[in-house]
C-alpha cells in the first residue's frame, strides 16, 4: 500500500492511494489539464485510476472531479449532500457513474477499503476517509474546523496520517484576510490550526505511525516550519521527519510496510 499527493491547499487538492492494481483519487480540485500533468509526474494516466472519492463540494476539492470522471469514465463516490451541492460542476450531457455513500458506512473500491467519517466543516455533508488494505491504514483529515471524539477514534492506530495544519492562529489574526474570512477559517466549521492539529495528534495511538504529512497549509497564514514544529513536538521526532503536502508539488509516493 502506498500514497502520494498531486497538491494540497486552497488552489486545489488531490491525493492518490494505491493497493495492488487499485488506485483511488481522493478529491480532484484541479482542471482536467492540470490533473493530467500532475498525474504524469507520478507516471500515471487516467486509465490507471479505479475511482474518485469526493470529500465535499468546495471548488478546491470537487472543482475538476466530475469533468475528469466524465472524460475518462472513472466512477465517483460521494455523499448525497455533496452530490446535491455539486450540480454546478456536473456536465449537462454525461454518463457519470455516481455512487452515493453514507459517511458512517465503509465501502470498497477494488482492493481498497474506504472508511468514511463525518467532520465539522462548512459544507453540506462533508466526510474524510481512512484507506486500508485490510491490515494497514492511512488516515486523512483536512477541511475540519474542530476535532471530535469520533475523529480521534477513527484516526487512532494508523500507519500513516495526512493531517490538516491550515494556519497559525497568530498569522491568521494579523494577516491580510478580511475579518469575515478570518472568522470562517478559524471557526468551528473552518480549518484546523497548527496547535489544534498537534493537540489532536497527542490524543491518538501513534505506536504504528510510519508517515505523517501536514496538509492544506495556507499560503498566507502558515509556514511549513511552523506546521512541522507543532507536529514534531508531539511525536518527539526531528522536524524533517514530518512531511509537507505542498500546493504545487504535493508529495511523492510513501509506502506502508
Amino acid at each position: 500500500m502506498r500514497f502520494a499527493s498531486l497538491g494540497s491547499g486552497s488552489a486545489g487538492n488531490a491525493l492518490l492511494v494505491e493497493v495492488n492494481r487499485t488506485r483511488v483519487m481522493l478529491d480532484c480540485g484541479f482542471s482536467v489539464k492540470e490533473t493530467l500533468a500532475r498525474l504524469e509526474r507520478l507516471n500515471l494516466a487516467p486509465s490507471d485510476l479505479s475511482g474518485i472519492v469526493i470529500t465535499h463540494e468546495h471548488d478546491d476539492h470537487a472543482g475538476g472531479a466530475f469533468k475528469f470522471s466524465a472524460k475518462y469514465n472513472i466512477p465517483v463516490w460521494l455523499t448525497y449532500g455533496t452530490l446535491k451541492m455539486s450540480a454546478r460542476y456536473i456536465p449537462l450531457q454525461h454518463n457519470l457513474q455516481l455512487n452515493v455513500v453514507d459517511s458512517h458506512t465503509e465501502f470498497s473500491v477494488g482492493d481498497i477499503l474506504v472508511q468514511p467519517y463525518p467532520v465539522p466543516h462548512d459544507a453540506r455533508e462533508p466526510m474524510q476517509c481512512i484507506f486500508s488494505d485490510g491490515s494497514r491504514k492511512l488516515g486523512v483529515l483536512t477541511d475540519v474546523g474542530r476535532t471530535t471524539p469520533h475523529i480521534e477514534d477513527r484516526l487512532s492506530g494508523c500507519q500513516a496520517l495526512v493531517l490538516e495544519c491550515n494556519h497559525d492562529a497568530g498569522m491568521l489574526q494579523t494577516g491580510p484576510y478580511s475579518w469575515t474570512l478570518k472568522q470562517r477559517v478559524g471557526g468551528d466549521l473552518g480549518h484546523l490550526e497548527n496547535l489544534d492539529s498537534a493537540n489532536l495528534l497527542s490524543k491518538l495511538d501513534n505506536s504504528k505511525l510510519q508517515h505523517i504529512l501536514a496538509a492544506h497549509l495556507s499560503a498566507k497564514n502558515n509556514t511549513p516550519k511552523l506546521a512541522k514544529s507543532a507536529l514534531a513536538k508531539v511525536l518527539g521526532c526531528e522536524q524533517e521527519w514530518v512531511g509537507i503536502a505542498d500546493q504545487q508539488l504535493g508529495f511523492d509516493w510513501r509506502e506502508l510496510c
